[in-house]
């Protein structure tokens, strides 16, 4: 695992660049196991976790959830049976930003944990 983890998330406008092809290509090689998918005409990164049951799956998304009110930033959780989908993005740019990579790594370690 990289430390992009590590790294702070910055505060962002609605005027903040989104990031660009170069920066998806860098900052996704850091958490290969997320794909970059449209959702309303937005990029988001999305990734689904298997789990045992949906216990484990409750808990890991308290645990992303927590995650994202560290950071004021907050993605789609979608909790079932055995799995956990997150959609990470940034609202205010409505597309991809650095933080949105950085979160998606913490919540790879999370899973990991």
């Amino acid at each position: 695992m990289s430390d992009l983890s590590k790294q702070q998330c910055e505060a962002c406008s609605p005027d903040a660049p989104k990031a660009t092809e170069e920066e998806k290509q860098s900052l996704g090689a850091n958490v290969p196991d997320w794909e970059i998918v449209e959702v309303d005409g937005e990029e988001q990164l999305k990734r689904t976790f298997k789990l045992k049951n949906f216990a484990q799956a409750q808990a890991f998304t308290n645990k992303v959830g927590d995650l994202a009110e560290e950071v004021d930033h907050h993605p789609v959780i979608i909790l079932e049976y055995g799995k956990v989908t997150v959609h990470w993005w940034s609202h205010e740019i409505h597309g991809l930003h650095k933080n949105d990579f950085i979160m998606a790594a913490r919540t790879d370690e999370a899973f990991n944990a």
